[in-house]
């Protein structure tokens, strides 16, 4: 890896496992060490990335099917990587990302049943040989994950995705194990079944062991 280019690391998981909760502690753990870095996400991360998120998690008043959603996904991604992403890698700082190209396999190839094939097809268009350093798979039992979701959100209308039965995220949770086993060097399961301590904890080890910090 050019020694210039920043970390690239990215966090996924369901809903409820506490992916905002461990993205805001490892931004702070990192400034506390003087580790220059930016924190996004995905859909969205810029300006007109974000108005794409906005139409995915809130379209509301005509159907969308699963196939525009995955290009929809994969148009914000593009947006998301050529104007965020890759300048601030090459800036030299780390990037960490709120979901990334694991959670379209695991939300649109799994939960949707679209397949690997046609999200490798795009994957090669948008992002090339682009790939995280390093991915942290914060994984708990789905009905653990969606009760947390379920307060976390009390009160506040549900989003499409949240919307979505149990069996979505049992398919989407399974889609997630299968390439954490495919790519075990680049993904890191989390037991985020644990308090947020912990899982914070783990993930400061996870980045010691690979002595990218101290």
């Amino acid at each position: 890896m050019n020694e210039n280019r920043g970390r690239f690391l990215t966090i996924e998981g369901i809903e409820g496992v506490g992916k905002s909760t461990q993205v805001a502690r490892l931004s702070q753990a990192l400034s506390e060490r003087g580790i220059d870095h930016v924190v996004t996400r995905e859909p969205g991360g810029t300006p007109l990335a974000e108005r794409i998120r906005e139409i995915l998690l809130n379209c509301r008043d005509e159907a969308l099917p699963p196939v525009a959603e995955l290009l929809l996904m994969f148009a914000a991604r593009s947006v998301h990587v050529n104007n965020h992403v890759d300048p601030n890698l090459k800036a030299g700082r780390w990037v960490v990302c709120d979901r990334f190209i694991d959670a379209t396999y695991a939300y649109q190839g799994g939960g949707r049943r679209l397949g690997v094939e046609s999200i490798r097809q795009l994957e090669a268009m948008v992002l090339g040989a682009r790939r995280p350093d390093l991915t942290l798979l914060l994984d708990a039992p789905v009905e653990q994950s969606l009760q947390r979701a379920r307060q976390r959100n009390a009160g506040a209308a549900a989003d499409r995705f949240e919307s979505e039965r149990v069996e979505f995220f049992e398919r989407v949770r399974d889609a997630y194990h299968a390439r954490a086993a495919a790519e075990p060097d680049r993904i890191a399961v989390i037991d985020a079944a644990q308090s947020a301590d912990a899982v914070a904890a783990d993930i400061l080890t996870m980045l010691e062991g690979r002595a990218w910090i101290s």
